[in-house]
């Protein structure tokens, strides 16, 4: 073999495993050994490396059997720790949950992994452990973890975005060859974006949330973070598929989506992969305050598409500035009521010393929250407050089902809607200070399709080429109307197949 073990993606090692080329237990102790020398970037907030061999040398054997059900056997992955573990502690990234152990796997955790008993096998992946995230995934830079910030591998001076930024920070760094996610704003596709890998959020309740630790009830949804296109595909398919035990799940069965981004376009040629292809334009995504360096890179990608035989069209998107106010009433409303769970009294942190009962609630929250999360409780106590209902949450949820609107409109005239992921590129670690609003700013682009339950991902596009972030990855976003995973991977893919952003990966200190 002459590519190096972490510089395989998960479509690589599903090959090289099925040819005996390598093994699980070699790739796995090879990625146990690279991330121990790089804990450095934050991204990991626990690691079993004897859970993780003991899986490996399972998988190995059940290949020796010849009992291969799944083409991701024996690859190594690492899930964002807001999924639920019942072997690894789950933490949110909060002092909260410091030694929280769950008695069951999360839907995802466990489609990815080993199964349930009397829900079937699952994809026999092999968890390395447990991914660094913005407390409770509230934020856009993964400053917020308790446990410490996360370092872009790009440049450790810089965040790799949140809340998922200890997954992507990962992969990029190949310290795994993917991870999970969850996506409430954003939080897949800026971190994609901000550290150069793929990742995308499929329409809400294509994943279940069973056993993912809610945020926004309405707006979470799983997803994979990558290298490719392809890889995303195989971990998607596995995650996909309908979960009685969450009443958002949507009644769909688990979608093959490898094969559906394989799947020839009619008038397709090899030349011109995305023939008859509309791609929508929102001049709303290009505003003047976009960073330069950023317009640069997506308008390079977007030539790259109509080269692939596309037709770019221009749309609008009216209410894309609303996104921003819609989202922050609408999310900590529904994280003040998901997070009053935590009290103190079942499990999760409990204040050492306190007079009564509600002495012991407020101590407890008040230790074991941090800033954000405390902020954003606050935020939506007061817009569900008698008095304030009406005139925020409510005029809110109105607004959001004109953003949907919005989206189907312009879906009447092109296929997928195309655009950057965030205004700049990643920014340096505390340099939005103490402005929380600077961090809202960011996700601008990314609120809309959470708003209205729309797939998106992003897609490397490049890196810039001045400015302060000179040499920064930059993303590219890909948003497609309800249950088109199919045709945002298959845009994604044919462009991929045509440049190589997605293959670079950065130089790290003793790699």
């Amino acid at each position: 073999m002459t590519q190096a073990l972490h510089d395989m993606g998960v479509a690589d090692l599903v090959a090289a495993l099925a040819s005996k080329a390598v093994s699980s237990v070699e790739v796995t102790t090879h990625l146990l050994d690279r991330s121990a020398h790089h804990q450095h970037l934050g991204a990991w907030l626990c690691v079993d490396r004897d859970g993780a061999l003991k899986q490996a040398r399972a998988a190995d054997e059940q290949r020796a059997r010849g009992d291969v059900s799944t083409p991701l056997l024996g690859v190594p992955l690492g899930h964002k720790d807001v999924f639920v573990t019942r072997d690894l502690p789950t933490t949110a990234g909060s002092k909260m949950l410091t030694d929280y152990r769950s008695p069951f796997d999360a839907t995802v955790v466990a489609r990815l992994g080993a199964g349930e008993p009397g829900r079937g096998p699952g994809a026999g992946t092999v968890t390395l452990g447990k991914l660094n995230c913005d407390e409770f995934a509230m934020g856009s830079a993964n400053e917020n973890s308790a446990f410490g910030p996360v370092r872009n591998p790009w440049d450790v001076t810089r965040v790799p975005g949140g809340s998922s930024g200890g997954s992507a920070a990962a992969v990029a760094a190949r310290l795994v060859p993917a991870a999970t996610g969850t996506d409430t704003g954003g939080s897949i596709r800026q971190p994609a974006s901000f550290s150069g890998i793929t990742g995308i959020k499929p329409t809400y309740g294509v994943c279940s949330r069973f056993g993912m630790i809610a945020f926004a009830s309405s707006l979470d949804q799983a997803g994979p973070l990558a290298r490719s296109a392809e890889d995303c595909a195989l971990l998607l398919g596995a995650m996909s598929g309908f979960d009685e035990r969450d009443a958002t799940s949507a009644q769909r069965p688990p979608q093959d989506y490898a094969q559906a981004m394989r799947a020839v376009r009619p008038g397709a040629t090899a030349s011109k992969p995305l023939a008859g292809l509309r791609v929508g334009l929102p001049k709303e995504f290009f505003p003047a305050a976009l960073s330069p360096a950023v317009d640069a890179c997506v308008r390079a990608a977007l030539r790259e598409f109509e080269a692939l035989g596309a037709t770019l069209v221009d749309v609008s998107l009216p209410r894309t500035e609303l996104s921003i106010p819609v989202y922050y009433i609408i999310a900590p409303a529904e994280a003040s009521s998901n997070l009053s769970r935590f009290d103190g009294v079942r499990f999760g942190h409990r204040a050492a010393k306190y007079t009564d009962l509600l002495d012991m609630y407020k101590k407890s929250r008040a230790e074991g929250f941090g800033a954000e999360v405390k902020r954003r409780i606050m935020i939506g106590s007061y817009v569900l407050s008698h008095g304030y209902y009406d005139a925020y949450y409510l005029q809110a949820q109105k607004l959001r089902r004109m953003i949907a609107d919005d989206f189907r409109r312009c879906f009447s005239g092109c296929d997928l809607i195309a655009g950057p992921v965030a205004p700049t590129v990643a920014w340096t670690l505390g340099g939005q200070g103490d402005d929380p609003v600077a961090n809202y700013l960011a996700d601008i682009f990314t609120l809309p399709a959470s708003l209205a339950g729309l797939p998106g991902m992003s897609v490397p596009a490049g890196f810039a080429a001045e400015g302060d972030g000179r040499g920064m990855p930059v993303g590219l976003q890909l948003i497609g109307n309800h249950f088109q995973e199919a045709t945002l991977l298959h845009a994604a893919h044919a462009f991929q197949q045509a440049t190589d952003w997605h293959r670079r990966a950065p130089v790290l200190e003793g790699a």
